[in-house]
């Protein structure tokens, strides 16, 4: 039943998805719906989980896969997004999706998609850390906008080399983050110095 709800939520939207698709789509009977989540709401949270736990599983997988230096585990993320993007299934990231059809006001589905991101970011700004940004938290969201805006582009256009033009802006980051590093460093030293 899971597997049935984010095949539909994801490919056709959650309002526009109702209980009996989920129910033929499965191939089972209401009750068991009703039996095991209790409601429509429940199951999307359970798809939401799941479905987040899962793409981050593969995300830091892949972009860890090959080893390397942090940068060269930056330099993954969007080639590993262009592969989702070009997947026959990939309707977008659920959790944008879910926020942006829902009132704005209601935190059910912001705070699940929050959870989710928070992982990310903190996988991204330990990276960072490791590459000797200045300011790891702030390349850290710096590349999650990246993220986030090509996930939409690539949903919106069908494009999958979204992800190559967000790569270009990503690597424009990487140098100026470090040199700020080495930047304040010499600052520092010099300042020792003339001490």
């Amino acid at each position: 039943m899971l597997n049935a709800a984010t095949r539909l939520f994801c490919k056709n939207g959650i309002n526009a998805t109702g209980i009996d698709a989920i129910i033929d789509e499965a191939g089972t009977a209401k009750t068991t719906l009703y039996k095991l989540f209790g409601s429509k709401t429940n199951l999307v949270h359970a798809v939401l989980e799941s479905e987040g736990k899962q793409w981050r599983e593969w995300f830091i997988g892949a972009i860890e896969a090959g080893g390397g230096d942090a940068q060269s585990k930056l330099a993954r993320i969007f080639p590993t997004l262009k592969s989702w993007f070009a997947e026959e299934r990939f309707y977008g990231c659920p959790f944008i999706n879910a926020v942006a059809e829902h009132d704005k006001d209601q935190k059910q589905f912001r705070g699940i998609a929050l959870r989710h991101k928070k992982v990310v970011l903190a996988h991204i700004e330990k990276l960072a850390a490791e590459m000797g940004a200045a300011e790891p938290e702030m390349l850290a969201h710096q590349l999650a906008l990246l993220i986030d805006g090509a996930i939409v582009a690539a949903m919106v256009s069908r494009d999958p080399r979204v992800a190559d033009t967000a790569g270009l802006a990503a690597g424009t980051l990487f140098a100026p983050a470090k040199a700020k590093k080495t930047k304040r460093a010499g600052g520092a030293a010099e300042q020792l110095v003339a001490m």
